[in-house]
């Protein structure tokens, strides 16, 4: 990816790492989104070169599957009957039970947010995935009142950085992991440098 060559660009560059990891963590890449992140470059997707090397790692581990490989870990790790080897919500990490007070503290900002799940989604709001959808939606959201940055470090704070870093640890972790392990990697490093961009707001 070329570098980063407005404030613009580095938004638009924002939303689409978040959207990207949200469909990465929600649903195992089918062949299509395997065969790009393969031949992705492997310079840094958005500004700042601490991502380089994490991404690298990713596009790097994603050259040695297939589709069936890559939705065999998916399985492995967070599907199953019953309990997952690994937790995808943040509940779990917060509270240590699924569906708990996180979750209802995480309806009430959505609902301020005029945000609500949709019909036909069963997992609920505090799947990492759906979190990553509703900062994507802060950063590319056409309404400024919801769409800005204080909104964002808001949500971020309270809603992502305070449990995604242990799940990323669960994940990378896993002997059962490997694009999953990548994918933790850049995602806990991805974390890091958005926290360090919310902390410069108030420099």
């Amino acid at each position: 990816m070329p570098p980063v060559s407005s404030a613009l660009d580095e938004e638009i560059a924002r939303a689409e790492l978040y959207g990207l990891l949200a469909r990465l963590w929600y649903a195992a890449p089918d062949a299509a989104l395997l065969d790009a992140l393969q031949v992705a470059v492997t310079e840094a997707p958005a500004s700042g070169a601490f991502l380089e090397e994490p991404w690298r790692a990713l596009v790097g581990v994603s050259r040695g599957m297939d589709a069936a490989a890559a939705h065999a870990e998916y399985d492995a790790l967070f599907g199953g009957m019953g309990k997952p080897e690994v937790y995808l919500f943040g509940s779990h990490y917060l509270s240590g039970f699924l569906n708990d007070k996180p979750v209802a503290q995480l309806r009430t900002d959505l609902d301020a947010l005029g945000l609500a799940r949709e019909e036909g989604i069963y997992e609920t709001e505090d799947h990492v995935a759906c979190l990553f959808e509703v900062m994507r939606y802060l950063i590319a959201g056409d309404d400024v009142a919801v769409a800005n940055l204080t909104r964002q470090r808001a949500f971020f704070a309270t809603h992502v950085q305070s449990w995604l870093p242990a799940m990323c640890d669960a994940v990378a972790q896993h002997p059962k992991a490997r694009l999953y392990a990548a994918l933790a990697g850049f995602t806990v490093a991805f974390v890091e440098v958005e926290a360090q961009g919310f902390e410069m707001l108030d420099a």
